[in-house]
């Protein structure tokens, strides 16, 4: 009688090694960008509370912009505290009576990422013939990739 030996062939452990490190070499950059993605949240939320106090602003002084270059004159003018851990500079300009932007500079998002340092990301606003203000990611005039960006 013949004892047959029981457990794995060097072949079928090293197909297990390769399927893991094919699973690997997919799920690691995907989890380094949803990283930086969320970093991102932070960013991309405070730019939305700026442009909701900027409508405030706009139908409570009588269809007026306000003028905020810099982070402290949006707290003065418009009550609005962009943290300052992730966001470097931000500003508010009007661009014409019915265009507005708000540019913010990325700060901070992560040592793994240095190319989203210091991008910009813009967020334009335009006023309709109905008095509605529109608000929409700007994906021309930003300088943080395409695939960092929040969906319109």
């Amino acid at each position: 009688m013949l004892r047959r030996e029981k457990g794995f062939t060097l072949i079928e452990l090293l197909i297990v090694i390769a399927i893991i490190g094919i699973l690997a070499a997919i799920a690691i950059p995907m989890y380094k960008a949803q990283t930086i993605k969320a970093k991102l949240t932070e960013v991309t939320n405070s730019i939305s509370h700026v442009s909701s106090a900027v409508a405030a602003y706009y139908q409570e002084n009588t269809n007026a912009w306000p003028n905020c270059t810099d982070i402290v004159a949006i707290r003065d003018s418009l009550g609005v505290f962009p943290p300052t851990r992730r966001i470097s500079a931000i500003f508010a300009t009007s661009t014409s009576a019915t265009n507005f932007n708000i540019e913010a500079t990325v700060n901070n998002i992560s040592n793994a990422a240095p190319d989203v340092d210091g991008c910009t990301v813009r967020m334009n606003g335009s006023v309709g013939a109905d008095g509605a203000i529109t608000w929409s990611w700007d994906l021309t005039n930003s300088t943080l990739a395409v695939a960092y960006m929040p969906k319109q």
